[in-house]
């Protein structure tokens, strides 16, 4: 939630408006996530929006599965990336309190609300040992959220049905939308970046939890 209703649906394309109780929420469950913080995310992800498919985009899916899916954060980002990313507006994301606050402590927040805040949590209250909730709650937990988070830009931009927009990549694709609660239908999200529920379809229909989140 931090990521999809958080740093995507919020703070990258402004397609609802949160009150500051929320903003923090999402910024704690964004941080647990543990992909970047919101400026650096939003960031990246407009320039993908804004120059998709090309050597501009930081994830640039003609570059192949594994590019788009882990490797372009494995290597130096391509000149296009950074030259054409000074272009992309970021005034807003700096204007706001909660992304200045999570930028500025990122690494001590990281430690505390990813690693052992979730280790703490089994360990404390049912008696778990510390080593099944370390490695479940955090290394399996992060590496199973990247990995559904990196689909969107991989599988979601090669399979799938494109039946809003036929001269883009992106695709629905549901299998992506499950694992990533609603962001898989990314040829309409590409097509009608602006809407929040990134989906034409009600949430009931299309694993969309991000919106019922929004919605409630």
């Amino acid at each position: 939630m931090g990521v999809t209703a958080g740093a995507h649906r919020l703070w990258a394309h402004r397609s609802y408006k949160a009150t500051l109780p929320l903003r923090i929420l999402l910024c704690f469950l964004n941080t647990m996530a543990v992909q970047n913080d919101l400026y650096d995310w939003c960031r990246d992800h407009r320039v993908h929006h804004k120059f998709s498919e090309t050597d501009a985009d930081p994830h640039n899916a003609s570059r192949g599965f594994f590019f788009s899916h882990m490797g372009w954060l494995l290597c130096k980002k391509h000149p296009e990336v950074i030259t054409k990313g000074q272009t992309v507006d970021l005034n807003d994301l700096l204007a706001d309190p909660v992304v200045r606050f999570q930028r500025k402590h990122y690494r001590t927040l990281v430690v505390v609300v990813a690693l052992i805040i979730p280790a703490l949590i089994p360990y404390m209250c049912w008696s778990e040992t510390l080593f099944n909730s370390f490695f479940i709650c955090v290394l399996f937990r992060y590496c199973y959220i990247l990995n559904s988070t990196w689909l969107v830009n991989s599988a979601a931009h090669m399979w799938g049905q494109k039946p809003y927009d036929l001269t883009i990549n992106p695709r629905e694709n549901s299998f992506v939308a499950f694992q990533s609660y609603g962001e898989g239908y990314h040829n309409y999200h590409h097509t009608f970046p602006w809407d929040y529920s990134a989906s034409e379809l009600d949430w009931k229909y299309n694993w969309n939890f991000s919106t019922l989140f929004i919605d409630f």
